[in-house]
């Protein structure tokens, strides 16, 4: 590890217990107040930390909520994950678990189809565990994309475009974006018999904001896309419910007709 990182870590971790004065982080990590100073002000630039009235220095926002983004990853799968085999059991389609990570989707579970492939036939390298796919070409992609806060949007928008990723027109695609929130639900429609339609809809945090999404794919020889598009209740059901699990806010439309779950009764995380 390197020494500037080394020292960085350790304020932190000093800083964990409690506000300390610039003299108190430098002898905490046996240097100058000059070099501990610039490591301080590094990290208060980032968010990391931040400097207070009476010029001690403690934790900051931006360590916070990076922790609980690390923590809602980790919870979620454990959660997710009797709901996504349910949901595969029920009608042998693959069931995916995604989240959005540096402007890209992230599969983090899957519950593989039942159904052997015919030859020639696959979902594609997208549908891979741990593999990531840019958000803005897939309906799992836009259900999470369209829960963020604008100036978020905004500044992934303007990423994607310095990029060079083909969006087309900012307003239309943030049109897009704004459909797919209404509805609460997307989906890529096959468009070869040996490609994968999907569906997808995003499971709700505990800020009522979309932290993952349930997809449910598979091939047009399998299930049309009338046929996939009727399984929308029923994913809708599942995130739901996996929402409520988790302890997170969602909107209120299917579990309780459906399933029966109770937003009245969600259970604790652990």
């Amino acid at each position: 590890m390197s020494q500037t990182v080394d020292r960085a870590l350790t304020i932190l971790v000093a800083l964990g217990e409690g506000p300390s004065s610039l003299e108190q982080a430098a002898n905490r990590i046996g240097v100058h107040k000059s070099t501990a100073l610039r490591l301080l002000r590094t990290l208060q630039e980032h968010g990391f930390v931040t400097r207070q009235p009476d010029h001690r220095y403690r934790l900051g926002g931006r360590l916070f909520s990076l922790a609980q983004q690390a923590l809602e990853t980790i919870d979620i799968r454990q959660v997710a994950a009797p709901y996504l085999a349910s949901l595969n059991e029920r009608y042998g389609h693959t069931v995916h678990l995604s989240v959005l990570e540096d402007g890209k989707v992230l599969h983090l579970d899957k519950a593989q189809s039942r159904y052997p492939d015919r030859p020639g036939s696959r979902l594609g390298p997208d549908g891979r565990f741990g593999h990531r796919a840019p958000a803005v070409a897939s309906a799992i992609g836009k259900v999470l994309l369209a829960d963020l806060p604008d100036d978020q949007l905004t500044a992934f928008l303007a990423a994607q475009q310095t990029g060079g990723q083909d969006i087309g027109s900012a307003a239309d695609f943030r049109a897009e974006l704004a459909a797919v929130r209404r509805q609460g639900w997307s989906m890529d429609q096959a468009d070869a018999p040996a490609t994968a339609g999907l569906i997808a809809a995003p499971i709700a945090g505990t800020e009522g904001r979309a932290i993952a999404a349930c997809s449910i794919s598979a091939p047009a020889h399998e299930a049309s896309t009338a046929e996939l598009s009727r399984l929308v209740p029923e994913l809708l059901c599942t995130v739901e419910a996996i929402s409520l699990a988790y302890g997170g806010t969602p909107t209120p439309r299917w579990c309780e007709n459906r399933c029966g779950a109770k937003h009245a009764e969600r259970a604790s995380r652990t």
